[in-house]
C-alpha cells in the first residue's frame, strides 16, 4: 500500500511541477513516516507469527498432556473396578466369618483355657525340678567342699609323713598322695631279712614313726600290703609260699603300729599280695628288690562322701 501511495506521490510530483517546496516537504515526511510504520507493523505481525507457533507449541504439549491424562485416568478407573470388586468379595467373606465368629471364638477361647492349664502344670512342674536342681547344686557343691577338704587333709597327712620319716630317705623309703590316698612304701631291705617276717631295728623306728602320725589321724583308714618277688619262698617253718610270707609280714607291720595305744586298730587291715602286684619287672635284681616291699596305703574314711552320693 505505502508503495502505491509512493508511486502515486511521484507521479503527482511529475506532472505538477508546480508544487511548492513546502509541499514536497510534507510529501516526504509523510513517506518516511509511513516506512517507519509499515516497519512496525512487519516485526508485529512476526512477533504474532512467533507467538502463534508457541502457542500451537504448547497446544501440542497440553494434548500430549491430556492423554496421557486421560490414559492414566482409565487405568485407574480399571483399578478402581478391580479394587470394588475384590472389596466386594472380602465384604462376603467378613460376613460369612462374622458369621462364624461366635462359635470359632468360643472354640478359641476353650483351647486357650487348654493351653494355659498346660503351662500352668508345666510351670509348676519345671518349678519342682528348678527347686530340686537347686538342692542337688546345694549338695554338689556341699560334696565338693568335702572332697577338697579330704585332698587337703591328705596333701597335710603326706607332709607330716614326710618330715617324720625324713630320716629314712635313700633308705629303700618313699611318701606319694596319689588317687586321693597316700602310699609309705618300704623296701624289704629296710624292714626283714631274707625269707623273714620279722622286723628289724631300723625298719621298726620308721613303722613307729608312721603309727605316731597316724595316732593323730584316728579318722585315716589304713591298708597294709605285703609284696614280694616271684622267687618261690625256700624256707621251712609255718610258712607255706610267697602269699604265706606277704601275709605275715603286713601282719607284723599292724602289730607294731598296733602297739600305739592312740592308733584304733579299727581302722587297720592286714593284707598279702604275694607276687602278683609287682613295681618293676621280676627279670633284673634290681626290679626284684623293689618288688619285695611293705605299702602302707591310708585312705580318708569316705562315709560321709558315700552318704551324700546315695543322697542324690
Amino acid at each position: 500500500m505505502i508503495k502505491r501511495i509512493s508511486i502515486g506521490l511521484l507521479i503527482l510530483a511529475l506532472s505538477t511541477s508546480c508544487v511548492s517546496k513546502k509541499i514536497y516537504n510534507d510529501l516526504e515526511n509523510q513517506f518516511a513516516n509511513l516506512k517507519k510504520e509499515n516497519r512496525a507493523i512487519s516485526d508485529e505481525n512476526a512477533a504474532l507469527l512467533a507467538s502463534k507457533k508457541q502457542l500451537e507449541s504448547e497446544k501440542e504439549a497440553l494434548k500430549k498432556n491430556l492423554d496421557e491424562v486421560n490414559s492414566n485416568l482409565a487405568k485407574v478407573q480399571a483399578d478402581l473396578a478391580a479394587a470394588k470388586d475384590k472389596m466386594k468379595v472380602m465384604q462376603d467373606s467378613y460376613a460369612a466369618l462374622e458369621k462364624n465368629s461366635n462359635e470359632s471364638l468360643e472354640a478359641n477361647m476353650k483351647k486357650n483355657r487348654d493351653l494355659l492349664a498346660q503351662l500352668d502344670a508345666k510351670a509348676k512342674a519345671l518349678a519342682d525340678e528348678q527347686a530340686k536342681l537347686n538342692a542337688s547344686s546345694q549338695r554338689l557343691k556341699e560334696l565338693e567342699d568335702l572332697i577338697a577338704a579330704k585332698e587337703a587333709s591328705m596333701k597335710k597327712l603326706k607332709e607330716t609323713l614326710s618330715k617324720a620319716l625324713n630320716g629314712f630317705e635313700g633308705k629303700g623309703l618313699t611318701v606319694e598322695q596319689k588317687n586321693g590316698k597316700v602310699y609309705v612304701s618300704m623296701e624289704n631291705k629296710l624292714l626283714f631279712n631274707s625269707g623273714s617276717w620279722a622286723v628289724g631295728a631300723e625298719g621298726k623306728k620308721a613303722v613307729v614313726e608312721v603309727g605316731k602320725v597316724l595316732g593323730d589321724n584316728p579318722d585315716i583308714s589304713v591298708l597294709i600290703e605285703g609284696h614280694t618277688d616271684n622267687d618261690p619262698y625256700e624256707g621251712s617253718g609255718p610258712i607255706a609260699d610267697n602269699w604265706d610270707l606277704s601275709t605275715k609280714r603286713a601282719t607284723a607291720i599292724v602289730t607294731i603300729l598296733g602297739e600305739n595305744k592312740k592308733v584304733n586298730k579299727q581302722n587297720l587291715t592286714a593284707a598279702g599280695r604275694s607276687e602278683y602286684s609287682p613295681l618293676a619287672s621280676n627279670s633284673t635284681a634290681e626290679g626284684k628288690s623293689k618288688n619285695r616291699r611293705i605299702e602302707i596305703i591310708l585312705t580318708p574314711k569316705l562315709d560321709e562322701i558315700s552318704k551324700m552320693l546315695n543322697d542324690f
